[in-house]
């Protein structure tokens, strides 16, 4: 008996061992050096602030029907830009794609460097019309008040077209003559799937046999008390996103009377049917939390070092407790949400026809089409019918150590030392996905604080970013502008 209590405590001496060896090991600092930056130009700053509130004037929206599409507001905004940005269009080279996308070249003085390419999208989601009384500030009026820029699209994705265009404006009133191309391109459809629009220009720079170094589009922000253990402000890149897919389950009946129903009426196959997709979710995976925890692991507390580094050991514990909150679990596994449903036009009539559409962001190493199996499968129901709609694959993972992603990482430190920076998966979609056609090294960053509060606002009401948050976008991407011009 003293034997085996000896062995045992042994074989526990040396797991612990083991555990706290691969804890202190397996994170060295993987944080770049943060570059050092040059002193700006100086610009007019509420000037700056009031360009971009009156950008939010303007409905640019994006409907699923696209019969509701308003050229106007469009059009409009185009004229606002070509107004307010001149030197933007004088030099850049403006092109308006598949009607609304916008197109801005800066041509370099060396052809052998390959161009850089920043994205952003012009167009918004709707605002339900029984919110509009929720809004502190009408969603479209750009007001300026309390230290805030109010409006749709403050945050997604105005915010980048501005900054943008306001950084190049005065970059070139300073005489910026930049070695390596420059583009600009701004969809206007992101928001329903970016096929007319960002999908277009990638077609019309390929045509043009345009090689990209580096695309960075909206996506990734600096995160301040989202991550556990890290008290630092944490900036996330995207160097992938998820796919997706709707899932369209339609149930159809010979309909009736409903005081003579069948056991089943065709709402009641469907829910049954919604109710067995949801209770079989996804297979989960911490691959990609890993992917961002080997860069700002180094920093974790020991526990958490020593729970990632032995997933061998711990990993069924992780995934159990990950898997309880929704904003990590949507990282580990393709998601399920049920989120519209119909049946018949009125209480007694028997629907003839029931549909339902889940919504799926799917994980790489799925498709559009497995998840479409996966959920006829479920169902396993051959009275319900499922079909895939708005679907695109997930997206490739952008590298690490390209110039791109380093000169990204690199002046987000340089602007201020303290933030760490590290990769991520987005969870939903940009139109960064189409710029992989052009380039393997595609990322997302925009340089504003997020909160888990403040993330509410993205497509929601009272949508607003601080007039802080949006001059030091501006800065940053005046900083990354100048970097990238030059072939170093």
């Amino acid at each position: 008996m003293k034997k085996l209590f000896a062995s045992v405590l042994i074989l526990v001496v040396v797991l612990v061992a083991v555990v706290l060896f691969r804890a202190g090991s397996a994170y060295p600092d993987r944080q770049v050096a943060p570059a050092t930056l040059g002193e700006l130009p100086q610009f007019d700053e509420d000037a700056a602030v009031s360009r971009f509130a009156g950008a939010l004037r303007f409905p640019t929206i994006s409907y699923d029907d696209r019969s509701n599409f308003d050229a106007a507001s469009f059009e409009a905004l185009r004229a606002y830009l070509e107004a307010n940005f001149p030197l933007v269009h004088e030099r850049a080279q403006p092109e308006i794609i598949a009607g609304h996308s916008l197109l801005y070249t800066l041509p370099g003085s060396d052809p052998s460097l390959k161009a850089a390419l920043f994205a952003g999208h012009i167009d918004v989601v709707p605002v339900d019309d029984i919110t509009l009384d929720e809004w502190t500030h009408p969603p479209f009026d750009g007001i300026v008040a309390d230290g805030t820029v109010w409006g749709r699209g403050a945050l997604d994705d105005k915010l980048t077209v501005l900054a943008l265009l306001e950084a190049l404006e005065f970059l070139l009133a300073d005489g910026l003559a930049p070695e390596r191309t420059i583009y600009f391109a701004f969809g206007h459809d992101e928001e329903v799937g970016g096929k007319d629009g960002a999908a277009a220009i990638v077609k019309h720079l390929a045509a043009q046999n345009v090689e990209l170094e580096f695309a960075v589009d909206e996506g990734g922000v600096v995160t301040k008390g989202m991550f556990e253990g890290i008290d630092r402000p944490l900036a996330i890149i995207g160097v992938a996103e998820k796919g997706y897919v709707n899932t369209r389950l339609v149930v159809e009946d010979a309909g009736g009377h409903s005081s003579q129903p069948p056991p089943q009426t065709g709402l009641g196959v469907l829910a049954r049917a919604i109710v067995a997709v949801e209770d079989n979710p996804f297979p989960a995976t911490l691959d990609h939390l890993a992917m961002s925890f080997d860069y700002y692991g180094h920093y974790a507390p020991l526990g958490q070092r020593a729970a990632f580094a032995n997933r061998w050991l711990f990993g069924p514990l992780i995934r159990s407790r990950l898997l309880n909150e929704r904003s990590a679990a949507a990282s580990m596994h393709t998601t399920i949400a049920a989120t519209m449903a119909s049946g018949s036009s009125k209480s007694n009539i028997l629907p003839t026809r029931a549909e339902a559409v889940i919504n799926h962001r799917i994980l790489p190493g799925e498709t559009a089409e497995s998840v479409r199996e996966r959920v006829e499968r479920t169902i396993d129901d051959e009275r319900v019918t499922v079909k895939a709609e708005m679907a695109w694959d997930p997206s490739p993972i952008a590298p690490t150590t390209s110039w791109g992603y380093e000169l990204i990482a690199s002046t987000i430190r340089g602007t201020d030392d303290s933030i760490l920076v590290a990769p991520y998966l987005i969870q939903g979609g940009t139109d960064a996905k189409y710029y992989y056609a052009l380039t393997p090294n595609v990322y997302r960053f925009m340089m504003i604080t997020a909160t888990p509060e403040s993330l509410r606002y993205v497509h929601g009401i009272d949508e607003r970013v601080s007039v802080e948050d949006y001059l030091r976008a501006v800065r940053f991407y005046a900083q990354l502008l100048l970097r990238a011009s030059k072939n170093n």
